[in-house]
């Protein structure tokens, strides 16, 4: 009787267990699947690209208002006599006009623009600027005009050094040499064609312009700030109003900016005015070699990896290349191990050497490497060559 019992319990309830499984396939039968847990997967997204954060970032201000006062406007004046008038050949003219037409002397006026480098009155500025002045007169940022007179300059990098008698002057802040790269802001501030002191933004197009024929020696700074004529001598300073260069020269079509402007490093500027102010002048190293640029061709004729060196095209006889071992053919490949890579680097680290200490010239000849002694002389003073003319060999 018992078992019947339990048996009849089992009985409903699996009816009922059945009747409910019933209803549920019915009408829910998505809670009879079984699902298997699928496994984890952690999409890891990349990281955008990292930006470099620009100083200032809404506003050039703060560097503007920093370098302004250091910034000033030069002004020049050059007497110029004109040339007769030739009407008074003729005695009958000159009885009845006397010699009014004679030849008068005029003036000629010229403006640009000049940075304050120290305390008491140090001025750099373009040796174009200055040239042949008779009278050199600077607008300081607070309106004040004192007379300049010319330190020295020096034709070769186009740069010169004037004084005012001033002192407490705002001298401008020196940026690290080289610490510029392609993209870098940059302001330039000067005095464009007269109208005041104006700034311009724009960035570091390109480094190390060279053989653009402005200059023996080139290491341009390329930037596309508007720099416009009366520009010149001013200052080229970065994001936190750093000088990094002097405005120095424009390409133009049409004699304003079209975006492209070149401008002096500090580190050349920085060199010559300090020689300027200790001694009047710049002095370089010298050797006596011509050289031309080596090309892919004249390379493979050599028998060189790559095209990188100067082809000494002549030598200077009695020179101190000459007395050293250098021959006309010779590759230079390095000046105290320091790689030449074309003649216009050449040119600098020649012009780097202290005249009458040693110095070593790697070259190559016939697929021989040689390590040649030098002693530097001094470079000359070289002769300023007409635009219109073409340029003579350069003697380095």
């Amino acid at each position: 009787m018992h078992i019947r019992k339990l048996w009849l319990l089992f009985a409903q309830t699996t009816t009922v267990a059945l009747g409910v499984l019933f209803i549920i396939a019915l009408f829910k039968p998505d809670l009879l699947r079984w699902q298997t847990q699928a496994p984890s997967l952690t999409i890891q997204q990349a990281a955008q690209p990292a930006t470099r954060t620009l100083t200032p970032v809404e506003s050039f201000a703060p560097a503007a208002q920093k370098v302004i006062p250091s910034v000033v406007n030069v002004f020049t004046q050059q007497k110029v006599s004109s040339p007769a008038h030739p009407a008074l050949q003729d005695p009958i003219f000159r009885y009845f006009f006397g010699d009014r037409l004679d030849a008068r002397p005029r003036e000629v006026s010229n403006l640009g623009s000049g940075v304050i480098i120290s305390p008491n009155g140090y001025i750099l500025t373009n040796q174009h600027v200055v040239e042949a002045a008779d009278e050199i007169q600077v607008a300081l940022a607070n309106g004040k005009t004192v007379p300049a007179r010319v330190v020295g300059s020096d034709p070769e990098t186009d740069l010169a050094v004037l004084k005012i008698d001033a002192n407490d002057l705002p001298a401008i802040t020196f940026a690290e040499p080289d610490s510029l790269k392609v993209g870098d802001w940059v302001l330039a501030v000067g005095n464009p064609f007269g109208v005041g002191q104006t700034v311009t933004a724009g960035i570091v197009s390109a480094l190390g312009r060279t053989h653009l024929g402005i200059n023996t020696f080139e290491n341009f700074i390329q930037t596309d700030a508007a720099i416009n004529p009366g520009n010149s001598g001013g200052a080229l300073v970065d994001a936190s109003g750093n000088l990094v260069g002097i405005n120095s020269a424009i390409y133009s079509r049409t004699g304003g900016s079209q975006g492209i402007g070149f401008a002096i490093p500090v580190s050349i500027a920085r060199k010559v005015m300090e020689q300027i102010i200790k001694s009047g002048s710049v002095t370089r190293g010298w050797v006596g070699v011509e050289v031309q640029d080596l090309s892919p061709e004249l390379a493979e004729s050599f028998s060189l990896k790559s095209a990188e060196g100067a082809l000494i095209a002549g030598v200077l006889k009695g020179g101190p290349a000459d007395v050293g071992g250098i021959r006309p053919g010779d590759i230079l490949l390095a000046v105290n191990g320091h790689t030449v890579a074309d003649s216009a680097s050449l040119l600098n680290l020649i012009a780097a050497l202290k005249p009458g200490e040693d110095a070593q010239l790697t070259v190559a000849r016939k697929q021989q490497t040689l390590n040649l002694k030098i002693q530097v002389g001094r470079r000359p003073m070289q002769r300023t060559v007409e635009s219109t003319q073409a340029p003579e060999p350069e003697i380095n």
